[in-house]
């Protein structure tokens, strides 16, 4: 057993982001484990461009109202101890709402080959990003 030292708290990027967002590694396990974590910190109306990952992603909401968008225009809320997950390759946006902080963690697995385990894409349009709301469950 040991502990991990932490990290410092990074800046997303801009070209996968748009508003302020900050997440903190938790975990980029070790072979065997493909295992990521990240605690990621959205401010009111911040959120990701569409993406997708190699073998999938789960999210659990901790503070705020997550929103997660599908391409089929639906645009879920998930609330403090929620979890959703996007299966493989499943394009998909996550984000705060306008009004509201929110953090969650983000939890996806890498991969063993050249296959990037995120794919970035566009950025979200206003009108996808203020869909109709709709709870998962």
């Amino acid at each position: 057993m040991k502990f991990v030292t932490p990290q410092p708290t990074t800046k997303a990027p801009a070209d996968w982001f748009t508003g302020d967002v900050w997440f903190d590694v938790i975990c980029i396990g070790q072979d065997p484990s493909r295992m990521r974590v990240n605690m990621v910190r959205f401010s009111p109306g911040a959120h990701t461009a569409w993406h997708r990952h190699a073998v999938g992603q789960t999210l659990h909401v901790v503070e705020g109202i997550a929103l997660i968008g599908t391409r089929d225009g639906t645009v879920f809320e998930a609330h403090p101890g929620e979890t959703v997950t996007c299966p493989p390759d499943e394009e998909h946006w996550h984000g705060a709402t306008p009004d509201r902080f929110m953090q969650h963690l983000a939890m996806w697995e890498g991969t063993f080959d050249d296959t990037p385990e995120t794919t970035w894409l566009e950025k979200v349009r206003d009108e996808q990003y203020g869909g109709t709301r709709t709870r998962g469950h």
